[in-house]
C-alpha cells in the first residue's frame, strides 16, 4: 500500500515504485500537483484513483504490467501527459476522453484485451506513436492512425531457451555448450543484432539501470551522437520492455485486415 503521508510532498518531481507489490494508491497522490513523471509498473494495481487527474504537470505515466481493467477518466484532465504506458494490463477499452488529451505524444497499450479503440484517436497532430500490439480481440483502426507509427514487432532478442536445446561444441569426450546470444541463423525471422546496439544496451544497462544516472559518461568516453542517443533511446521493446538504439521494426496494420479497406478499394 502506498501510504498516505506520500500527500505530503508536494515539491516531488519524479516518484518510480516500480516493481513492488502495491495492490493500492491512495488518492493523495493527486496532492503531488509538481509531479512529472510517474511510475507504477510491475505491480498489482487493479484500478487508479481518479485523483491521478489532478496531476497537472504529469508529463510521463507507466502503468505497465499490472491488473488494471479500466483507466481513470479524470485522466484526460492531466494535460501535460506526453508519454502514456498500459502495456500488459486487462484493459477492455481505451476512454475516449484520452483523446482530448493535447499534449499526448505516444500511447501504449500492447498486451491487453482491447477490442476497438475510439474513432477520434490519432485525431491529434501531438499523437505520433501507438502501440497496440498483441491485442487479439483489436480487429481495427480508426482512419486518423493510418499515418502513425503503430506497433513494434519487438527487439529482435532470442527467446530464452533450455541449456539442452543450446548449440555445442564436441571435441572427443568433451562437450561445451555455447552461450545463448549464439544461435544457428537459418531463417529469415532470426534477427542478426548490430554490434553497436549490443554495445548501446550494454552500456545503458550498466549505466542506467544501476546508477540510474548517465552523466559518468562524458564526449571524451564516447562519441556525442552516440552518447545522446544513449540518453534518449529510439524505442522500447514492448515484450521486453528492452530499449532500442539502432534498429527499430516498426509494424503497421495491413490496411485490407481493417474494416476501412473498403473505402479505399479503386
Amino acid at each position: 500500500v502506498l501510504s498516505q503521508a506520500i500527500g505530503s510532498l508536494v515539491k516531488l518531481q519524479f516518484l518510480d515504485l516500480s516493481d513492488n507489490a502495491l495492490e493500492i494508491v491512495c488518492p493523495e497522490i493527486g496532492r503531488l500537483r509538481s509531479l512529472r513523471h510517474l511510475r507504477l509498473a510491475n505491480n498489482q494495481l487493479k484500478y487508479l484513483p481518479a485523483e491521478v487527474g489532478d496531476l497537472r504537470e504529469l508529463q510521463t505515466l507507466d502503468i505497465s504490467t499490472n491488473r488494471l481493467m479500466t483507466l481513470p477518466e479524470r485522466l484526460h484532465m492531466c494535460l501535460s501527459l506526453q508519454y502514456l504506458t498500459a502495456d500488459r494490463n486487462h484493459l477492455w477499452s481505451v476512454p475516449r476522453h484520452l483523446c482530448q488529451l493535447p499534449s499526448l505524444n505516444e500511447l501504449s497499450m500492447a498486451g491487453n484485451r482491447l477490442a476497438f479503440l475510439p474513432l477520434d484517436l490519432g485525431r491529434s497532430r501531438e499523437l505520433q506513436y501507438v502501440y497496440v500490439d498483441n491485442n487479439i480481440h483489436l480487429k481495427g483502426l480508426p482512419s486518423y492512425l493510418y499515418n502513425k507509427v503503430i506497433g513494434c514487432s519487438g527487439c529482435g532478442s532470442p527467446i530464452q531457451v533450455s541449456e539442452v536445446k543450446l548449440l555445442s561444441f564436441s571435441s572427443g569426450q568433451l562437450t561445451v555448450f555455447l552461450p545463448a546470444e549464439v544461435k544457428s541463423i537459418g531463417t529469415e525471422t532470426d534477427h542478426v543484432l548490430p554490434l553497436q546496439e549490443l554495445a548501446m544496451r550494454t552500456l545503458y544497462n550498466t549505466y542506467y539501470r544501476f546508477l540510474k544516472d548517465l552523466n559518468f559518461l562524458t564526449p571524451i568516453s564516447l562519441p556525442k551522437s552516440l552518447l545522446e542517443l544513449l540518453h534518449c533511446p529510439l524505442g522500447h521493446c514492448h515484450r521486453c520492455s528492452q530499449p532500442m538504439f539502432t534498429i527499430v521494426y516498426p509494424k503497421l496494420f495491413p490496411l485490407r485486415e481493417t474494416p476501412m479497406a473498403g473505402l479505399h478499394q479503386g
